[in-house]
């Protein structure tokens, strides 16, 4: 299908806030945790339907229809940047942004297949066509710390590519940016007026977590492991999540979550590929990360900051554990670890501190243990992005790094779509894995 589908890019065009930022915001600084964020992008796809009946389809003047959302899309993308103003400016290594109204670049593509092609059997090649740059491109690269692909496809179906640099969004703020895009675009094209625009918290985050001067110097880049690997999506539907939830009950923790079910099952499956592939048991751990809005509950300002705001830690199974763990067992060493990590760091993070979560992230790869990678989406509202056309049918991401798991919400709010990332052979392991596809579909169709 890669080599059947063709993406042309029709025109690139900077987009520019709509008002000049004013001078006392020029420049934003950095907080501690933007400064050890890698200068990588974070990519998100947004598919909409054309939601017209099929049986006026072929009477649409699709030209005229691409032209009226692309405008509606660029204009609102405007508006959008004068409240985002830092997402329109340039990164100043590695202390601040220069909010100097540079703009966002955005794409308009056409592809030429209709949208259900896609959706029918999503492949990680073809959606990464679909977003405005790769993962690994460096702001430097692209000159943008925002870029938005638009792709029309023949049916008159669009999807939205977002990619935002890592200096300045995690998948908060990236969704946060997202809602607030969508409620403009929404309200110009709308009779009514309830649409809620959030108002975000930019350059505040500097005053709770203030910057760390050696972090000012060039740091080594961030370096993808060359080793080839696979991306594929397992789809945990609601009733299957359901049921896993009651195998990982236990007395220790009789209410276990979605993202812990999820969580213990792949755990799980992965330690018995290791011990499938090397034919030894070593011990493993789950890092996941974690939003810290959601934990510094003695600070209540950093509710609704923009920026980077993450923390990570590790929960660890020794060698000697792993042959006979089971799922409870480990959503019981996950509940724990997250109950300790909040007791730790509730009434604050340090910038000593922010460091040790990213240095223990590196000294992870370097120990002589099987490593885990975990980051939730879930509850992020991305499926509630509606410009004027509806709400998005389907909503991913599309990050591969080895070893990491990903989720996201299923359109419904109740299931859970995880995006695995291993190596061939692991791969190859975990989709026959008939624990894993008892409660997971492998890459199902959207529809």
């Amino acid at each position: 299908m890669a080599s059947e589908m063709k993406v042309e890019v029709n025109y690139k065009e900077t987009i520019k806030p709509s008002s000049s930022t004013p001078p006392h915001l020029k420049t934003t600084q950095l907080s501690v945790f933007d400064q050890l964020s890698p200068d990588v992008f974070i990519p998100i796809l947004l598919f909409y339907p054309n939601n017209i009946n099929s049986g006026v389809v072929d009477s649409i003047d699709h030209p005229s229809l691409v032209v009226e959302r692309s405008k509606l899309l660029k204009t609102s993308l405007s508006e959008a940047l004068t409240h985002f103003y830092p997402f329109a400016g340039e990164f100043q290594y590695n202390f601040s942004i220069s909010c100097n109204d540079h703009g966002s670049a955005f794409i308009e593509a056409q592809v030429n297949c209709p949208i259900l092609k896609i959706l029918e059997r999503p492949d990680a090649e073809i959606l990464r066509q679909l977003l405005p740059t790769g993962i690994g491109s460096t702001q430097a690269e692209t000159g943008y710390l925002l870029l938005i692909q638009a792709t029309f496809f023949e049916c008159g179906g669009l999807a939205i590519g977002v990619s935002s640099s890592h200096i300045i969004t995690d998948a908060c703020t990236l969704s946060t940016f997202i809602q607030s895009w969508a409620a403009i675009a929404l309200a110009s094209n709308s009779v009514t007026t309830d649409h809620v625009l959030l108002t975000p918290k930019l350059g505040v985050a500097v005053s709770l977590f203030p910057q760390l001067d050696f972090l000012n110097s060039p740091q080594p880049a961030l370096k993808f492991d060359e080793e080839k690997c696979i991306t594929k999506r397992f789809v945990f539907e609601a009733s299957k999540v359901a049921a896993l939830k009651s195998k990982a009950v236990s007395t220790s923790v009789p209410n276990p979550t979605r993202v812990e079910s999820v969580s213990a099952l792949i755990w799980k499956c992965a330690t018995t590929v290791s011990r499938s592939n090397l034919g030894v048991v070593r011990p493993s751990e789950w890092s996941p990360v974690a939003n810290l809005r959601k934990i510094l509950v003695q600070q209540p300002l950093a509710e609704n900051l923009m920026g980077n705001l993450v923390g990570m830690f590790s929960v660890k199974t020794e060698a000697i554990e792993v042959v006979d763990i089971d799922i409870p067992s480990l959503v019981a060493k996950l509940r724990k670890g997250v109950e300790e990590f909040k007791v730790k760091y509730g009434n604050g993070v340090s910038g000593e501190e922010a460091c040790g979560f990213f240095r223990e992230f590196g000294n992870l790869m370097k120990r002589d243990v099987d490593n885990y990678n975990c980051s939730s989406w879930c509850r992020f509202p991305f499926y509630e992005a509606n410009f004027g056309w509806g709400k998005p049918l389907w909503v991913c991401q599309s990050t591969g790094m080895k070893n990491l798991i990903v989720f996201m919400d299923t359109r419904d709010g109740k299931g859970i779509e995880a995006s695995l990332t291993f190596s061939e052979e692991d791969m190859a392991k975990f989709e026959c894995n008939k624990e894993l596809l008892a409660y997971a579909s492998v890459n199902p169709t959207v529809m």
